[in-house]
């Protein structure tokens, strides 16, 4: 409060000064940091227990960026975006990967897989983009549904999933950009031999590539849509030909040998290529700046993901028809193809085309990776200078700017295969904590569903996910056998059935709504945890050692953070409603009955 007690806390604009990094009230000093760190117990309880609203994600969090994003992109952008995000390095490098190495001309059913497993997160993340749209995208949906400590694990996680995606793909482009010059992918590489392998390969035309594309998405959302869906048309020409030039040169009896690594592989190579559907979540980061999000997000997610499952499949059979599988070459696998059955002069088209679906993907991707850290940034989960948005082109400059930065320092060291398991983790964690929160949103609203009610959907997701977990890990771990599958199977269908049947539906979507629930977010949970059982150890020890990373910068400094924000805005909530009045921006209100514990206890 001011010192004459008439004005409200003063709001913290995000701009890039000194206090910006830390101005929140537990660094003012080395004492109040200390006193902080005592709390740490209360704070983490509070933080996990404490859950966002609607309101306040749309309009007091969004706030904090100073300037409103621009709300100028339709459905026909969305799907050109969705289109951009995923046909790229996925499609045009891991294909060859794992036909090679995993999967056999089988590769086509692991595009099924993980094409049915991430259009079910699909329509999670719609429901939940049509209802919350804001640049937060997963992160602003599971700090409403399951609080703001999951919401932070998963919001490292995500971008997590940006950088190494962005990387991946970045070094990619150099692979295809050399063969189109008539030279071996590594060419352009350089040999760094004091440095551990699988990262000693340094790529500076990564960097570039990034640094380029940095510059284009700081620019103008609209300007960049445009770029993409012209340059995407193109490119879905490039794989029209791909796939009529490849199937004349078909040789049936590369198809002899099906599934030389049986059914393992095959969704052992689904873990892998689930890689290549990453980037629709991008699109659900865009709702912000969307005109309709109702009508728009729909058709938007659904029809890219459509459009680009077809695709897959349809180049996945077109390559291992113009190869023998164990043939195929890793790094570019399309371009030797061609060259390998006579076809030289259209390994050039192959590599264009390569190379224009690698640039949309990490167009795209920079778009949406920036809009996620803005959106964290204004949670003060991190500093929140990176939530500005630039007055003058609509965009999260700050933001950008910085992941590409990570991106590009990750790209110039770190070898392909490394990059798409550890990306595939991320990923499917995320994915599956959207289904839970998902259901939570369903069945679960604070003040109408009572506590027994609420004991049942607890039980029931936890059986859900037991039930899942133990399936594959029995897959994971068994070599044979079928008991275990008896016993986990029944139990998912059973606690999927109870939810059903004996907790009350708690919440209706207001504009949209995911069809067959609980069963299609539950399905969802079930496979995405399936998947995470065949990617290998070496990645599931990466994946704790980042989550442990970012367990202690929860710990020391995003949790206190945070956590001055939200009583510093329930403060102001509660001083507004005392006045008869509420903040432009604010949220809702306190309800009238709330006591004073109560208010502290809102969400920022």
């Amino acid at each position: 409060m001011g010192a004459d007690g008439g004005g409200a806390v003063k709001r913290r604009s995000c701009l890039c000064n000194k206090e910006d990094f830390l101005p929140e009230e537990s660094f003012k000093s080395w004492g109040n940091y200390t006193k902080a760190l005592s709390e740490t117990g209360m704070r983490l309880k509070d933080r996990i227990l404490t859950r966002s609203l609607d309101d306040t994600e749309l309009n007091e969090v969004r706030a904090r960026s100073n300037h409103e994003m621009k709300r100028n992109l339709s459905w026909w952008d969305l799907i050109w975006f969705g289109i951009g995000a995923v046909i790229g390095a996925g499609i045009f490098v891991l294909t060859g990967l794992e036909a090679n190495q995993e999967a056999g001309p089988a590769v086509v059913l692991s595009y099924v897989v993980s094409g049915i497993s991430a259009m079910l997160s699909v329509f999670c993340y719609t429901e939940f983009a049509v209802e919350i749209p804001v640049a937060g995208g997963s992160f602003a949906y599971l700090r409403v549904e399951l609080g703001d400590f999951m919401a932070f694990i998963a919001a490292g996680n995500i971008l997590l999933e940006y950088v190494i995606g962005g990387a991946a793909v970045a070094r990619s482009w150099t692979s295809y950009f050399a063969t189109l010059l008539n030279h071996k992918p590594d060419d352009f590489r350089i040999m760094a031999h004091g440095l551990a392998e699988g990262y000693n390969l340094l790529d500076p035309l990564a960097v570039v590539v990034v640094a380029i594309i940095c510059v284009i998405a700081s620019i103008s959302t609209k300007g960049t849509s445009r770029f993409n869906y012209i340059a995407s048309i193109f490119h879905i020409l490039i794989l029209i030909f791909i796939i009529i030039a490849g199937l004349a040169k078909a040789n049936p009896k590369n198809y002899s040998n099906f599934a030389p690594y049986g059914a393992r592989g095959i969704f052992k190579a689904s873990a892998v290529l689930f890689f290549a559907y990453v980037g629709f979540d991008a699109v659900s980061t865009m709702a912000e700046e969307t005109k309709n999000p109702a009508r728009d997000i729909p058709i938007g997610l659904v029809g890219a993901m459509s459009i680009t499952t077809l695709a897959y499949c349809m180049l996945a059979v077109t390559l291992c028809l113009m190869q023998p599988y164990n043939t195929i070459d890793v790094n570019a696998p399309f371009s030797v193809a061609f060259q390998a059955i006579g076809m030289n002069w259209a390994k050039y088209i192959v590599a264009i085309g390569a190379l224009k679906g690698m640039t949309t993907v990490l167009l795209v991707s920079a778009v949406g990776q920036a809009r996620y850290l803005t959106h964290i940034a204004r949670a003060h989960m991190v500093p929140p200078c990176l939530a500005h948005v630039n007055e003058k082109t609509g965009t999260p400059l700050n933001a950008t700017i910085v992941m590409l930065m990570a991106t590009g320092m990750i790209a110039f060291f770190t070898k392909l295969d490394i990059l798409s398991n550890l990306l595939s983790i991320s990923t499917l964690f995320i994915f599956m904590l959207v289904a839970v929160a998902l259901l939570v949103r369903r069945y679960y609203v604070s003040g109408i569903t009572s506590n027994q009610d609420r004991k049942k959907l607890i039980t029931c997701i936890i059986l859900i996910l037991g039930s899942s977990i133990a399936t594959a890990t029995y897959w994971a771990t068994s070599s044979g056998g079928w008991i275990a599958y008896v016993i986990t199977i029944p139990i998912w269908f059973g606690a999927t059935l109870s939810i059903k049947l004996f907790v009350p539906h708690a919440r209706d979507p207001k504009l949209w709504g995911v069809p067959l629930v609980p069963w299609l977010p539950s399905a969802s949970i079930a496979i995405n945890i399936f998947l995470l059982g065949s990617i290998d150890g070496m990645s599931f020890a990466r994946f704790g050692g980042w989550t442990a990373l970012l367990l202690l910068y929860y710990i020391f400094m995003g949790l206190h953070a945070s956590y001055d924000t939200a009583k510093e805005s329930a403060e102001r909530r509660a001083y507004d409603q005392a006045q008869g009045k509420v903040e432009e921006g604010g949220g809702r209100p306190p309800e009238p009955d709330l006591n004073k514990e109560e208010i502290a206890r809102v969400e920022n």
